[in-house]
């Protein structure tokens, strides 16, 4: 089964991370959810707290397949600041592994020079974190192992596109079908 790991940062978009993290699962993907902050429970950008089932620390990332970053703010800068998160984020691309990340949390895979030469997406005004990527406005996006998404109102999209992407096309098609997703 694959094992995703969906990471929490104080700041994080509640709809992102909790859309996605409640597709992924309706898809009966192995969800795991890591907080980077050093304690379980994380406010996200209004102030709702949500339980990690994991502490970063606490992590086997062998046994990871996927990496997802919510994005809002100030969560994904604070993303962007865990130098290991970005350690395993660059182990991942270096291996092909899945990445994703949606709103304005692409900016970690661009600030680590992973977008370079690639197409890519994020929340309007964030473009520039996006070193040498070609920026395009389509809603969700997949470029090769790396899948994005431009914010909160596409969250299912994306999470949509990531069940299109570890499982298939059919698969993600009737999980939509069945949540009324148009």
């Amino acid at each position: 089964m694959t094992s995703i790991a969906v990471h929490l940062a104080e700041g994080f978009e509640e709809i992102e991370a909790i859309s996605i993290i409640d597709v992924l699962r309706r898809a009966r993907l192995d969800v795991t959810t890591v907080s980077v902050t050093g304690k379980k429970e994380v406010k996200g950008s209004h102030n709702i707290p949500v339980v990690a089932d994991k502490l970063f620390e606490e992590v086997n990332y062998d046994d990871i397949e996927m990496i997802v970053l919510p994005g809002g703010m100030p969560g994904a800068r604070h993303l962007n600041e865990h130098e290991g998160l970005k350690k395993q984020i660059k182990a991942f691309a270096a291996g092909d592994k899945p990445l994703g990340a949606i709103c304005a949390a692409p900016m970690v895979l661009g600030e680590l020079g992973l977008l370079e030469g690639k197409k890519a997406v994020c929340y309007p005004g964030f473009e520039k974190h996006l070193k040498g990527a070609t920026v395009l406005t389509e809603p969700t996006l997949q470029c090769e192992n790396i899948i994005m998404g431009r914010g909160a109102g596409v969250a299912i999209k994306f999470a949509l596109k990531i069940v299109e992407f570890l499982e298939d096309k059919k698969v993600a098609e009737k999980l939509a079908e069945s949540m009324l997703v148009e």
